[in-house]
């Protein structure tokens, strides 16, 4: 069974076809309920309608474009003006607030990553260790972050991985060898305090 169509297109073509079909075959639908007549000052109507929102868009358009050259012309010369008032005043706060505006920002700095928080394995194999973290919830944004492994309770700490989220997969891992893991997070101004540490042995 065909289905009504929903694209409006589709919908005009399916009116047209269904008038020639009514009109050329009054044999075999003698009594419509809706006469052709009917149907066919609708569609003219419904046309219509159409060509007037198509018209209204291309007039918004329009408008829509005149807008924001004008939009344009007025943020260029106001920045004209601002930046007049900033080299006169010498980016004076108080001054600059008779304009509505304000002097230069302090510089924001980038501080290091908080701590990394609750480190644990999720999964393990015969060599690999599945971890999982949360992220800081101080300090500054995080760029990464540094799996650390070492023998347990011995030994310096050695980089193993890098993750950008906050798990990471980690295969060939030593077996049948009591280990330690913990995860720094990093960024250009440095590194967090090391998480909590996990012990395997896999």
């Amino acid at each position: 069974m065909a289905r009504f169509p929903l694209r409006q297109a589709k919908v005009l073509e399916l009116a047209e076809a269904l008038i020639a079909g009514l009109t050329d075959n009054p044999a075999v639908y003698p009594a419509p309920p809706i006469s052709t007549a009917d149907l066919q000052a609708v569609l003219t109507a419904c046309r219509e309608a159409f060509d007037e929102v198509v018209a209204a868009r291309a007039a918004f358009e329009m408008a829509l474009t005149a807008k924001n050259e004008v939009l344009a012309g007025l943020v260029e010369k106001m920045k004209k003006d601002l930046r007049y008032a900033e080299n006169t005043v010498d980016f004076d706060d108080d001054k600059l607030k008779l304009l509505g505006w304000s002097g230069k920002r302090a510089a924001r700095y980038l501080t290091t990553p908080g701590q990394v928080r609750s480190l644990e394995a999720v999964e393990q194999g015969e060599d690999r260790l599945l971890v999982r973290w949360k992220a800081p919830v101080a300090g500054g944004s995080v760029a990464a972050y540094k799996i650390q492994r070492r023998p347990k309770d011995a030994g310096q700490w050695s980089d193993i991985a890098t993750a950008l989220k906050t798990e990471a997969e980690l295969t060939g891992q030593p077996r049948h060898t009591d280990l330690e893991y913990r995860v720094i997070a990093v960024n250009r101004a440095g590194e967090s305090l090391p998480s909590n540490t996990i012990a395997v042995v896999l």
